[in-house]
């Protein structure tokens, strides 16, 4: 037998011992892939496969998919490739390309059972993101088992105590104005009455965000021109405006807007979102509230300029006790009261980040 002959058996043979290695390789990252050590996963499944290249000196790797997106170092704008898919529960989530340089290389460098390992390792990546995907939807179920019971529990606390609080806030209010009828001359004392006035009447309204979300307030569903109901909460924040010099704006796209709300929980949403957004604004800066009808909907924007919301705590504002404010200046009501309420007539809402700084907040009524 030649020498011509053994060479090309042995290059072919050492081709399917690196194939074989990288395959071997791959399985062994995967079996022992740690979920939360995914992108170290994928970036060591790429190197795998650049070794595994006939001309591996200058093959490169790109790897695509709807949660990662990685390049090995150096990877050359134009170059000749091999492609294969990744596909995760039979959809096509993204891709793995290996290239080499061009116009040093052409498309016909590559070798038959390179394309089939490539197809190989994909399928094997896929079925990675499957188990991936699995888990964490485990994750998130359970996540949200575990805060519906801890709501549910809490609905059933906060309803109590709101019950055994109103009747104690109801005396405290009426005797403190029926002494204010009988002390008429004495200054201080009136002064003094209208704190005790003012606290309980505070404390009242803190007991109704408690029954708002513990879902103990009975709603009354009318069709009704929600402009109106939102001018007059709108104009009951004047004062409030003005104390912080902050201009704001009220605007609808029509003169009557039909929808089928509570009108008083519609006005809770208003107040809160405005109270909220007064609190945060800077001085002598603008809060807007456009309200939009639409065919399906009506869409209702709250806008700021205060320092709006960080991303890593924007999926927790709606979550009832949690705030923002500093201890002892916000129960952490507001926005769960304004989501409860939203929910409840069958809409959703959203916070955006406002550009150059602030906060919008997008509430969607179907009609």
């Amino acid at each position: 037998m030649s020498s011509m002959t053994i060479k090309p058996a042995e290059e072919r043979l050492k081709e399917r011992i690196k194939e074989l290695t990288c395959m071997y390789e791959v399985t062994s990252i995967i079996v022992n892939c740690d979920y939360d050590q995914m992108e170290n996963a994928l970036k060591g499944i790429m190197r795998c496969l650049q070794k595994a290249w006939k001309h591996n000196k200058d093959a490169h790797v790109e790897l695509i998919t709807d949660q990662y997106s990685f390049k090995t170092n150096g990877f050359p704008d134009q170059a000749v490739s091999l492609k294969a898919n990744i596909e995760v529960f039979n959809k096509k989530t993204g891709s793995i390309q290996v290239v080499y340089p061009s116009p040093e290389y052409a498309t016909t460098d590559f070798l038959p059972e390179e394309k089939k390992l490539l197809k190989n390792i994909c399928l094997e990546v896929g079925n990675l993101l499957e188990r991936k995907q699995i888990k964490d939807n485990e994750e998130l179920i359970k996540r949200k088992m575990e805060h519906a019971d801890r709501l549910s529990i809490l609905g059933e606390i906060t309803a109590g105590m709101a019950h055994e609080l109103n009747t104690p806030l109801a005396n405290i209010l009426g005797f403190s104005e029926l002494l204010k009828t009988r002390i008429k001359n004495d200054q201080q004392a009136t002064r003094d009455l209208e704190k005790i006035i003012n606290s309980a009447i505070f404390s009242r309204e803190v007991v109704k965000k408690l029954m708002f979300f513990a879902c103990e307030m009975p709603q009354q569903m009318e069709v009704a021109d929600i402009v109106p109901i939102i001018s007059d909460a709108f104009n009951l924040m004047q004062p409030s405006l003005k104390g912080k010099k902050i201009e704001g704006k009220l605007t609808f796209s029509k003169e009557a807007i039909l929808l089928k709300v509570d009108a008083i929980q519609l006005t809770q949403v208003i107040f809160n979102l405005m109270l909220n957004a007064i609190y945060f604004a800077p001085l002598k800066s603008t809060i807007s509230i456009k309200i939009t009808d639409k065919e399906k909907s009506v869409e209702i924007k709250v806008k700021d300029q205060g320092p709006g919301i960080d991303s890593k705590i924007s999926n927790k504002i709606f979550q009832p006790f949690f705030s923002t404010k500093p201890t002892g200046e916000g129960a952490g009501l507001g926005l769960s009261v304004v989501h409860g309420i939203i929910k409840s007539h069958k809409g959703f809402i959203k916070y955006l980040p406002n550009k150059p700084k602030g906060a919008i907040f997008v509430i969607q009524f179907p009609k």
